[in-house]
């Protein structure tokens, strides 16, 4: 039985993260979710609870299987955004489902993405400290830039989506590159 839950907790997980990533928190039906799910709605609200808590499962979710699968080296900040940037590309709901919190969250703390960040953070500010990684930056300022170019081929308007993009390969060489020069040894390790 304990199989059977752990399946359907799953195929819920799958069909909310769609749900969301299509219509945000507000505009998504639980209906929908369950529909796609096979399930019923009264096994979402009994594992999840709210509609909001469910949005908040997903995004953590989605959130750890990211940090489980790109390695953090502040060290390497150029190889992280490529990792990430690879990510990115092959699920694409993750900067949809990171743009609705942002739009909907604004306040969002949910303890797991406080404690990715706070770690990243960290391991930013040590690096620094051993002269291994510029200090013309803060800490927040070098892993804001670092993940805003990661996320750069993903994050534009429809009418630039129009132009033919580059190859998977050179946007990926683009975005290593420019970490590289944004964390060039020669812009102030101390």
């Amino acid at each position: 039985m304990a199989r059977d839950s752990e399946a359907t907790r799953a195929r819920i997980l799958d069909a909310a993260e769609a749900e969301f990533a299509a219509y945000g928190i507000a505009g998504s039906r639980v209906d929908r979710i369950a529909d796609a799910a096979q399930a019923n709605k009264a096994l979402i609200y009994k594992y999840f609870g709210t509609k909001d808590e469910l949005f908040d499962a997903v995004f953590a979710h989605r959130v750890l299987a990211f940090v489980d699968e790109v390695e953090f080296d502040a060290t390497d900040l150029p190889g992280y955004a490529g990792r990430s940037f690879d990510l990115y590309e092959r699920f694409p709901t993750t900067l949809r489902l990171t743009t609705w919190y942002q739009l909907e969250r604004p306040d969002g703390k949910l303890p797991a993405i406080v404690a990715s960040n706070d770690a990243k953070l960290a391991k930013i500010e040590e690096a620094q400290r051993a002269g291994k990684l510029t200090t013309a930056y803060t800490p927040l300022e070098l892993l804001t830039e670092v993940r805003a170019l990661a996320m750069s081929w993903h994050l534009h308007t429809p009418e630039l989506a129009l132009v033919r993009r580059p190859s998977h390969a050179r946007c990926r060489e683009i975005v290593v590159e420019s970490v590289r020069r944004l964390v060039d040894q020669d812009q102030g390790v101390a």
